[in-house]
């Protein structure tokens, strides 16, 4: 068990060292950081799911509804928590709020899920993303914006409301490659179709390295943001990296779930915070070194986090 978490999880420490060092030596800025994510999320990692599902038997989906069911639990169900808890117990603005629901119950699945749950969950990883993007792109963002978008409109102008803005986001989120190309792999395999095997090389020469790059751009980015650590932080990162996986976790053991699926949702919302939210952060000017400093402890720490969960639930 100690062998498969380090192969599961040394490949993470190393290509986000190598980010962290290559922003260090000025090799990369994090505008560059920024490219090279957005070479994952709009070719890479498309290519990867439209490929991995549509290289999966029909029958393996459907076994993996109950994965569906409580990673959107987790991810849905965390954020309106997370959000009702900042906003209305611990009086936060309705900006910040959104900011640190999304942190807590955005996992970073597209970034650290390919290395970590290929290893882990060979059979069901490609899933497991598919799902964690669709319920960020589709529910956790156009449910933020609405709050943050919101929270900063002139209050000379015309003010847009929640249904337009949530509408507008809808739209932008579906227009998505990581969006619409694991949703196009699904219709074509409930269509009868199936990706054969002489070209699959070709969506995955360039979806294989979706994990590395994406890992490469994150150590930049942590090493161009100011780092802290503070109350708010903390509260932050043990949500994260802790409570809301372990919350998810004992609820699956009560009601049953057999043990892979225990594990496999339990390890994905265990992965660190998503940089959506550093970005989010910067973009409407609300708690910016709070969500990098989230960002930067949930990484790192998540190295023993998750190694936990991963043998918590072996």
């Amino acid at each position: 068990m100690l062998e498969t978490i380090i192969t599961a999880l040394l490949p993470i420490v190393v290509t986000l060292m190598l980010g962290y060092f290559a922003g260090w030596e000025r090799s990369f800025s994090q505008d560059q950081a920024t490219v090279l994510n957005r070479m994952v999320m709009l070719y890479a990692l498309p290519l990867m799911l439209f490929a991995g599902i549509l290289s999966t038997s029909l029958s393996a989906i459907t076994q993996n509804i109950p994965l569906f069911v409580w990673t959107a639990v987790g991810m849905v169900g965390g954020l309106i928590l997370v959000f009702v808890l900042s906003r209305f117990v611990f009086r936060s603005s309705a900006q910040l709020a959104a900011l640190r629901a999304i942190a807590i119950a955005g996992p970073a699945v597209p970034f650290v899920g390919t290395p970590v749950l290929g290893v882990l969950y060979p059979n069901g990883a490609d899933i497991a993303i598919a799902t964690g993007s669709l319920l960020m792109n589709l529910v956790q963002v156009p449910l933020a914006l609405i709050f943050l978008v919101g929270g900063q409109q002139d209050a000379s102008a015309p003010r847009k409301s929640a249904l337009a803005i949530a509408g507008a986001s809808l739209l932008n989120a579906i227009r998505q490659p990581v969006v619409w190309a694991p949703v196009l792999a699904f219709i074509l395999l409930l269509s009868g179709l199936e990706l054969p095997r002489s070209l699959k090389g070709s969506f995955t020469l360039l979806g294989q390295s979706t994990g590395g790059v994406a890992l490469f751009a994150v150590g930049i980015v942590l090493f161009s943001q100011k780092v802290s650590v503070s109350l708010p932080v903390i509260v932050n990162v043990i949500s994260k990296n802790l409570l809301l996986p372990g919350i998810i976790l004992a609820l699956m053991l009560v009601f049953g779930v057999p043990v892979t699926e225990r594990g496999l949702v339990s390890v994905t919302l265990a992965i660190p915070t998503a940089s959506i939210a550093v970005i989010f952060a910067v973009e409407y000017k609300c708690g910016t070194q709070e969500m990098a400093s989230t960002l930067f402890w949930s990484t790192l720490l998540s190295i023993l986090t998750m190694g936990m969960f991963i043998w918590f639930t072996a």
